[in-house]
């Protein structure tokens, strides 16, 4: 998915999504911070659009959330112009914080900037690892190889997202989809899989760090 917006006036949240599918853009809606997390959690975004005032846990809640997993771009929209309020949105972590009622075009111009600089490029170039993203093939050590479908999304996903620890739970539902029927030990099998491909000692890795009870992260 593209998008996520997590907005509970159903009026504005159809609004802005039907604005961003025109532009292409893949889009779902939640109504609430839970139901935006469990949405996240299985399916992963590029972009969070995110408003603080929700019902139950609210957008500060959230993207402290998010942030725990994840480094996608967040952008808060929010009726809340306070200085304190801007300082907490960005201090938790989010990118940007717009007041309502939102400008689209402004909305649209930085919701390209994000996909430019962050999605832009078709390679992913780390340490002397080259994930080519539009032939999907890697370049570890000097030598160029393939991957199956599960090791490239797996490998994109923890490139995407370096020096940010990664829950177990998250990079399998993002890659092996919410309706699985494979196993966790599978996201072990996987990394076991990349790290003989991409470290010098797979055994020892300098780059796919496991942090014990949580998960995994790309240095």
């Amino acid at each position: 998915m593209d998008i996520l917006v997590i907005e509970d006036n159903a009026e504005i949240g159809t609004l802005m999504a039907d604005f961003l599918r025109n532009e292409g853009y893949t889009v779902s809606i939640a109504p609430s911070g839970e139901k935006g997390l469990e949405l996240f959690d299985k399916y992963g975004a590029k972009i969070v659009l995110l408003d603080i005032m929700l019902p139950g846990l609210d957008g500060f809640g959230v993207c402290s959330k998010i942030r725990e997993a994840s480094n996608t771009p967040i952008i808060i929209m929010s009726a809340k112009s306070g200085k304190e309020d801007k300082l907490n949105g960005l201090i938790l972590g989010a990118d940007d914080y717009i007041e309502k009622p939102v400008d689209i075009d402004i909305l649209l111009a930085k919701i390209k900037g994000i996909f430019k600089r962050r999605y832009g490029s078709d390679v992913l170039e780390e340490s002397g690892i080259t994930l080519d993203r539009e032939n999907r093939t890697l370049t570890a050590g000097g030598k160029t190889m393939s991957l199956t479908e599960k090791e490239f999304e797996l490998l994109r996903l923890l490139m995407e997202n370096k020096n940010t620890t990664m829950k177990k739970e998250f990079l399998f539902s993002s890659v092996w989809g919410s309706d699985s029927m494979s196993e966790l030990q599978t996201l072990n099998v996987h990394i076991k899989w990349l790290r003989e491909k991409i470290e010098e000692d797979p055994k020892d890795p300098k780059h796919i760090k496991t942090v014990w009870g949580v998960g995994y992260r790309f240095e």
